[in-house]
């Protein structure tokens, strides 16, 4: 076997409706991971108490 050193291809960015992902650099091991951005799908109501009767 050869012993030349394997890199991973460059991953374009992932979108989907509510999540990004991009593809970090690699560490002083080789690993390459990726980092994930979620986008909030809900929204927070502002809450006031109840008009007592």
């Amino acid at each position: 076997m050869s012993e030349a050193k394997k890199t991973r291809p460059k991953v374009p960015e992932g979108q989907a409706n509510y999540v990004i992902t991009r593809q970090k650099e690699p560490n002083e091991k080789g690993f390459v991971g990726y980092e994930t951005i979620w986008q909030p799908f809900q929204k927070e109501a502002k809450y006031s108490t109840p008009k007592r009767p």
